[in-house]
């Protein structure tokens, strides 16, 4: 049976170097992740969403530390998230989302119906494309170079009109986004305290809608080591 969306986790201390290994491939389900990492977070929103998290357990990895047997034993790539089923380790998440989704017992993330299918998809290949320029307006004008791809999901979030979510019902391609958004609008409003929500009320509302959805808010991480992370690795001037 599974776990309310809802139900606040006791999350565990980061695992550093000076950590034993969990007892690997004894048919435990395994999700590593670091708790800052906006990728791992995308598959433990989905997680969550699912109410797995008594079927998925939680492994997260010190930020600062981490312990050389994830690369050894665990995942060679060394990058988070990965997760750990059936004997074997699989990592990317947007496949792990998906993964987990088909896989597992829960509500179904993604529509049945082909136009909402159809659309989600293109937004699941554009997340990639959202994620380049997010990094590259970084290191420029931040401000202006982030316009347009924050333009594109405000109009992207018109598409349907039965709810307030990219294909209307909350779904993958929702928490896909979020976690990026969720650092976009904490940086931007921090150092250059501009609002991404200005003049962006599809935007506006889907963030206040996201905001509701405490299988979401239960995984975001402390803003200001978020912020300060940020800084420090983009050399943000201001």
């Amino acid at each position: 049976m599974a776990t309310d969306p809802k139900a606040r986790e006791s999350l565990p201390q980061p695992l550093d170097s000076t950590s034993s290994p969990p007892p690997l491939f004894d048919g435990t389900t395994r999700l590593y992740i670091t708790y800052r990492s906006p990728f791992a977070q995308r598959v433990w929103i989905t997680r969550n969403c699912k109410g797995l998290q008594d079927k998925i357990k939680l492994v997260p990895l010190s930020l600062h530390d981490k312990p050389a047997w994830y690369r050894e034993k665990v995942y060679s790539v060394d990058k988070v998230p990965s997760l750990e089923h059936e004997n074997e380790v699989m990592g990317e998440s947007l496949d792990l989302m998906k993964y987990i989704d088909s896989k597992f017992e829960g509500p179904p993330l993604y529509p049945t119906d082909p136009a909402k299918r159809d659309y989600g998809e293109e937004l699941w290949s554009y997340s990639l494309e959202f994620i380049e320029m997010m990094y590259s307006s970084l290191k420029g004008e931040t401000v202006k170079e982030l316009g347009p791809p924050l333009d594109h999901l405000d109009r992207a979030l018109q598409q349907f009109d039965d709810g307030p979510f990219f294909l209307g019902q909350f779904s993958l391609v929702d928490i896909a986004f979020i976690p990026l958004v969720e650092r976009i609008q904490l940086l931007l409003s921090d150092v250059w305290k501009h609002d991404i929500t200005s003049g962006r009320p599809n935007l506006a509302s889907w963030i206040e809608e996201m905001n509701k959805i405490e299988a979401y808010t239960q995984t975001k991480y402390d803003p200001r080591d978020i912020l300060a992370y940020m800084k420090t690795r983009f050399l943000v001037k201001h």
